[in-house]
């Protein structure tokens, strides 16, 4: 056979194309953040601090929950959104480049229960998060929030000892008021937080403090040069946690 006479420049310019384009990049990473309560902006708000962390290694997609109040402060709760979170987890699991599924609330509903369904992604919750960070090296550190449930505080003295640092942990500092009308006024939220953290430092002794519920994630970031202390963030806390075991291919 016979080739035309143009066909070796055809196959050149082919070539060339080809070396030009370069290597054919890879499509960052999906990590799906879930917001257990259902209100939808802080669902932006922990998205975008999440983005924050993340820039180009990752694409962060949010998904709010529904049927259940805009911030959770009880034990019930969690149970109810509980639910919730695990379909909705189940569900971007099966999403094209899902590599990661975080769990936005500081008690971290519904992750138990995809840990028990869902296998080949990473499963994050920003409460386990953040007690890791804020008891890293060995640090004493407590909880601010504004949340004064006896049951939500005990359980969160309950995941410190199970997840191995009861011996650093120094209790939860809350917030006064009704924490429904706090977190609707930044201002005033960022005062009673600041106040709250000062009188942890003094009456506890810590090291750090971690603030206790995604919602909190913002204010923690405007108030924490007011402090002496460093403020664990959990939805970053998560989000860097979620970062280094992809990049070492967990």
């Amino acid at each position: 056979m016979t080739l035309p006479r143009r066909f070796p420049l055809l196959l050149g310019a082919a070539m060339l194309a080809a070396i030009s384009a370069g290597p054919v990049l890879a499509e960052p990473p999906v990590i799906v953040l879930i917001n257990p309560n259902s209100n939808t902006e802080a669902t932006k708000s922990m998205a975008d601090l999440a983005r924050g962390v993340a820039g180009d290694r990752a694409v962060i997609v949010e998904r709010t929950n529904e049927g259940v109040p805009a911030l959770l402060t009880t034990p019930e709760d969690m149970e109810n959104a509980a639910k919730g979170v695990a379909a909705i987890g189940q569900q971007a699991a099966k999403e094209p480049g899902v590599a990661a599924v975080i769990v936005a609330a500081f008690s971290d509903p519904g992750l138990d229960a995809l840990r028990e369904s869902v296998t080949g992604i990473g499963l994050y919750g920003i409460g386990e998060a953040a007690f890791h960070e804020a008891a890293r090296d060995g640090r004493p550190f407590s909880i601010v929030t504004v949340t004064p449930d006896p049951g939500l505080i005990e359980s969160f003295r309950l995941r410190a000892e199970a997840l191995g640092y009861g011996s650093q942990y120094r209790g939860v500092t809350v917030t006064p008021g009704d924490p429904k009308e706090l977190v609707k006024d930044p201002a005033a939220l960022d005062a009673a937080l600041t106040d709250a953290v000062r009188q942890a430092v003094a009456e506890k002794q810590v090291a750090a403090i971690i603030m206790g519920g995604g919602p909190l994630s913002a204010p923690a970031l405007r108030i924490q040069d007011k402090v002496g202390v460093p403020l664990v963030v959990a939805v970053s806390a998560a989000t860097a946690a979620a970062l280094s075991d992809l990049a070492a291919g967990k």
